[in-house]
């Protein structure tokens, strides 16, 4: 029996991640005994054919998780756009016997990969016609099946949340931003920063928030004055009065204002320039945007996409219409390939009608929300207190160990509660400071800059509250007059919340409202999908591996890597797939010993077959027995003079660092939901007492009281955990080669 082929390309400008998506369409497919066909140069392969239409092998795609661009190439092909050119290109792939298509591309290429499945039937018969092919070769291929991925960093397409490259390219905006504050700051000069997109926003707004810029102007959602420029530049003085020494004002490449005139970064400067008389100057990012190491989140995406996309093929059929494979709600979704471009392109259409509300509105409801919040924290000073109304006094503490994006949500906590009206405490060194009484007010300018810094500006442990100290916290509750208490952190954080929840009869003071904000690198709280610092940590953790590994190709090494997570393997595995590592070993799973002779086994059938590097993930608490330096030691003994072991325990460096902008745009939007919650709830009785979290893209609370319910008390973490469910994907992207031919 002929066996499935499928042919993979990537179109339209390239964007990380896109190798992930390769590698996994290809060892997927492999791995379900179908047949994987490479089209280099995107359409233009197809339409010439030959060497640019290559068989990949399981290794034919090692080694290029980590690389940026596309090692398939893409190219913009002017004869596909014409029927000779998709002749052209359906003769090449019949005379390979593919039928299946993976597009990873834009808008443009999608649509393309549309146009191409309809007119198949019609294109076989004039090959037919012209004797090119048989007719028993077209009733063989009478149909094409085509399936979409979205490879582009402006995150612009209708149908996914995320697209491959975005997260990226967020990465480099937010690392140049970085990088220019502090320049700008050391000689109170003002930037205006260029970023790209298109026509859609996403960059430019995601970035500003996250980087802490001062100003931002996006497609979608322009001045709605006339007199912007003297707004913008109201708002810039203040700031500058206030104390601050320098701005940054981000803006889109296609911000235009309400009229539909473009505003460029130029005339920003212009203006900046004339009316404020300061020292600007502009940084046109550009194509660095685009390059470089994909980051975590889009090797993963790449990845899950990439194996999804196969399923679809192997079980399509004729009456299925094409679909968009995305990400909806940490979910992945099939759309219908057309809705989502006729969709996509209904937002550029309605910006050119000038029809900002509704293109704001096509963007999704996080776009919108963020926007919001982003117009109060560029603020210089806050509004005032609400008539009528008696200004509250919100407490903030950090607990459990640091997790980078802490500072973010304490920076977002404090404006937006000050913008409300509040006065805000800052209580120092967590639950020990509390008890102790080391509590500060905080001002608007007190947290400028925090939302780029690592660790945790108010101090964080892990002490827990008990016997007297409740007694002592109580006290301080009501020296400082403090209306609401918010918690961010860790496993800590939680358990000291809700010990204040439960001694809530003994001690009247503790009858406020309680909140928890999910920051741990560990991601092992409930509640939450994703906790503040977890993204940040897995970079780190990826970033240290592709080091290792380029020191291990070097001298036929395996490497043992050991990663944080206390008992909950949340970063050992999405760490292994980001990395492309042999085996991943979680506390969830366990370890045998027949685990260790297989992997074993594996890795020196794969040295010996000219393998070059090996890796191994643990978490640090997988098995008591089974330790890394056990499992290390094994793999030495039995390694020979075949290969070398080392290992490596990342330890706190997955702690430190600047949070990633997945970080500081989740905190900033959990801190902005506790602060309206807190607001909306400030009159309940009893008091809330509640724990926020994301889950299916959504911002929920949970009682506090419902937590022991909700965890493993044993091994402190969450008794769902839908990462999980990720582990068959992981299992055939690690494999040595396809289990058909292993067999």
């Amino acid at each position: 029996m002929t066996p499935i082929r499928i042919g993979v390309l990537t179109s339209g400008g390239d964007a990380q991640g896109m190798n992930a998506a390769v590698r996994a369409v290809v060892r997927t497919a492999l791995d379900r005994g179908a047949e994987v066909y490479a089209i280099y140069e995107g359409y233009q392969g197809m339409v010439d054919g030959g060497e640019y239409i290559r068989r990949m092998t399981w290794d034919s795609v090692g080694g290029i998780l980590q690389q940026g661009g596309t090692v398939i190439g893409s190219a913009r092909c002017e004869a596909f756009k014409t029927r000779e050119g998709r002749m052209r290109a359906a003769l090449h792939l019949v005379e390979r016997g593919i039928d299946r298509l993976v597009v990873i591309g834009g808008d443009g290429s999608l649509t393309g990969a549309d146009i191409f499945r309809r007119e198949w039937s019609g294109l076989l018969a004039d090959l037919v016609k012209q004797g090119w092919i048989s007719q028993e070769t077209a009733d063989r291929h009478r149909y094409l099946f085509v399936v979409g991925l979205v490879g582009s960093i402006d995150n612009d397409m209708v149908g996914t949340d995320m697209t491959i490259g975005a997260d990226s390219a967020l990465h480099r905006i937010v690392e140049a931003i970085d990088a220019i504050a502090s320049t700008a700051a050391s000689h109170h000069r003002t930037f205006v920063v260029e970023v790209m997109g298109r026509h859609c926003g996403y960059l430019a707004l995601m970035g500003g928030l996250a980087a802490g810029a001062n100003w931002v102007l996006i497609p979608e959602c322009p001045p709605d004055i006339d007199n912007w420029e003297d707004k913008m530049c109201q708002v810039l003085q203040a700031g500058r009065n206030a104390g601050r020494r320098h701005s940054i004002v981000v803006v889109a490449e296609g911000a235009q204002d309400r009229y539909g005139k473009p505003i460029t970064s130029g005339y920003v400067k212009d203006v900046l320039e004339q009316k404020l008389g300061q020292d600007t100057r502009v940084t046109v990012l550009g194509h660095v945007q685009r390059g470089g190491a994909p980051s975590a989140f889009d090797r993963n995406l790449g990845t899950w996409l990439g194996y999804a996309a196969v399923e679809d093929l192997l079980n399509a059929t004729p009456d299925k219409e094409p679909v968009l494979i995305g990400i909806r709600d940490n979910r992945i979704t099939r759309t219908p390939l057309m809705q989502c471009v006729e969709q996509t392109r209904s937002v550029a259409e309605a910006l050119k009608r000038q029809e900002f509300e509704r293109a704001a509105e096509l963007r999704g409801r996080s776009f919108r929300e963020s926007f919001r919040i982003l117009r109060t924290l560029v603020r210089a000073l806050p509004h005032g207190a609400p008539s009528g109304k008696s200004p509250l006094k919100l407490a903030i503490l950090n607990s459990g160990g640091a997790a980078p994006g802490m500072n973010a949500a304490v920076r977002a906590a404090v404006r937006l509660a000050l913008d409300h009206g509040w006065k805000v405490l800052a209580v120092q060194n967590g639950f020990q400071g509390f008890v102790g009484g080391d509590v500060n007010e905080m001002g608007w300018m007190s947290v400028t800059g925090w939302v780029s810094r690592g660790g945790a500006e108010l101090g964080t442990n892990t002490y827990l509250p008990s016997g007297s100290d409740f007694y002592a916290i109580a006290r301080c509750i009501e020296e400082h007059e403090i209306n609401a208490l918010l918690v961010i952190g860790g496993w800590s954080g939680y358990e000291g919340a809700y010990r204040l929840y439960t001694e809530r009869d003994h001690y009247p003071a503790f009858n406020i409202p309680i909140l928890c904000l999910p920051a741990t690198i560990d991601n092992n709280l409930p509640g939450t999908e994703l906790s503040v610092g977890a993204d940040t940590a897995l970079n780190s953790i990826v970033e240290a591996v592709d080091k290792i590994k380029q020191s291990a190709v070097a001298s036929r090494r395996c490497f043992v890597v050991e990663v944080m997570g206390r008992y909950c393997g949340y970063l050992a595995l999405m760490s292994g797939m980001a990395t492309g590592a042999e085996r991943v070993y979680l506390h969830e799973n366990g370890i045998t010993l027949r685990d260790l002779l297989n992997d074993l086994a594996n890795l020196t059938a794969g040295f010996k077959g000219g393998k070059r590097v090996g890796l191994l993930i643990r978490n640090e608490r997988a098995n008591d027995v089974y330790t890394t330096s056990f499992i290390a030691a094994l793999l030495e003994q039995e390694g020979g003079d075949l290969f070398q072991v080392r290992q490596s325990i990342l330890g706190h460096l997955q702690q430190g660092g600047n949070p990633s902008p997945f970080d500081r745009i989740l905190a900033t939007r959990l801190a902005a939901r506790c602060v309206e919650y807190l607001v909306e709830q400030r009159d309940t009785k009893p008091p809330i007492a509640a724990f926020i979290g994301l889950e299916g893209g959504q911002v929920r609370f949970h009682n506090l009281e419902d937590m022991p319910k909700m965890i493993d008390r044993t091994f402190g973490r969450p008794k769902q955990q839908w990462w999980m469910d990720l582990c068959p994907i992981v299992s055939v992207m690690a494999q040595p080669g396809p289990r058909a031919t292993a067999q």
